[in-house]
């Protein structure tokens, strides 16, 4: 089965490729390869690289495939803020048209990386797939106008399905040190102070990447019948954490350091609780393996095991925002982020 991987070279697609080829895919991946100054360390697998930005894909990159997972994206709020048009021409418009060109291309699968974001702001109530979404943020908006579209496209042997995941955590060769679990961890390493920027008491879902990668195996390997024009959310319904409950799981796995709140630290508008079981329902090979606090303690002797800085997590090379301002200022992408033709973006900072 010949599959491609958009945003194979970032934070998830790095650790799903391995899995796939494991298993006995034939990989092809599409990736602009935006943070190629970002890996943290190891190398990144070797398949056959279609170098593009998804906005420039032609439906003769598709040919030949069996089905297309769909990771690439402006990938969080922050991001997506920093420039909104930029962000739905990307996660949606761009997403929307792929998936056409799939279609058109005989592709009979298309698994797209939705987020639980779309929840956006709710009560302590846990979400299922049928809970109306309430997006509070030009990513998760522009996540779920994709949904809507691509699943419009369903039927005449193409299938669809939407996963949602939960926020990300775990070790990658492209780690990104923002997200609430693996920025907690690394700030109780490198500091001793496991710094909350919010008032911690906000919900969210969490869900290693691993088992992320897990999911989307999982569904390409459904019947297809099973999983057309369906949402899943990924992660576990028990993996619904406060803010400050993973400060205080960050703490526990970092020896010696102790939760700390930043100077201003307020409440956060997002604020979502989810349910997961619907998944290992329908599909039951699918059955996440991480828990928060065993991947804080994976994430603590990464850390260790490759001397970690505070200078390295809080600069910009391993964070997206600061990492694509610091290309635009340096002239290697333009205003809508794409990579400057004439300029190869440097493997290295500088």
């Amino acid at each position: 089965m010949r599959v491609m991987v958009t945003g194979c070279s970032g934070y998830i697609g790095t650790v799903m490729v391995p899995m796939l080829r494991e298993a006995g895919y034939d990989v092809v991946g599409m990736d602009s390869d935006l943070y190629s100054r970002c890996t943290y360390f190891g190398s990144l697998p070797e398949i056959p690289l279609i170098k593009k930005d998804i906005r420039d894909a032609e439906i003769s990159d598709l040919k030949n495939l069996d089905a297309i997972l769909h990771l690439a994206a402006l990938s969080n709020d922050p991001l997506g803020d920093l420039n909104p048009q930029v962000t739905f021409d990307i996660n949606h418009l761009a997403s929307v048209r792929l998936a056409e060109m799939a279609k058109k291309a005989g592709v009979r699968r298309f698994i797209f990386s939705s987020t639980c974001s779309v929840y956006g702001a709710s009560d302590d109530r846990e979400l299922t797939e049928i809970s109306t979404p309430n997006p509070v943020t030009a990513y998760a908006e522009s996540k779920l106008l994709a949904e809507r579209d691509i699943s419009r496209l369903s039927g005449s042997g193409f299938a669809p399905t939407f996963l949602r995941s939960s926020t990300a955590y775990g070790v990658s060769p492209r780690i990104r040190f923002h997200l609430v679990l693996n920025n907690l961890v690394a700030w109780a390493y490198t500091t001793g102070k496991v710094m909350l920027k919010s008032d911690g008491t906000p919900w969210r879902p969490i869900v290693h990447i691993e088992d992320i990668a897990r999911a989307f195996k999982s569904v390409l390997e459904a019947d297809e019948e099973l999983v057309n024009d369906q949402v899943f959310n990924v992660g576990r319904t028990g993996e619904n954490y406060r803010i400050r409950e993973l400060a205080e799981i960050a703490r526990d796995a970092v020896p010696g350091s102790r939760v700390e709140f930043a100077e201003g630290a307020g409440p956060d508008k997002r604020n979502y609780r989810v349910r997961a079981d619907k998944l290992p329902g329908m599909i039951p090979s699918f059955r996440p393996r991480w828990d928060a606090r065993k991947g804080a303690r994976e994430l603590y002797a990464a850390y260790r095991r490759h001397g970690l800085t505070l200078v390295e997590f809080e600069g910009p090379r391993f964070k997206r925002i600061e990492h694509l301002k610091q290309l635009l200022r340096q002239g290697l992408v333009d205003q809508s982020f794409r990579p400057m033709r004439e300029v190869e973006i440097p493997a290295t900072a500088g």
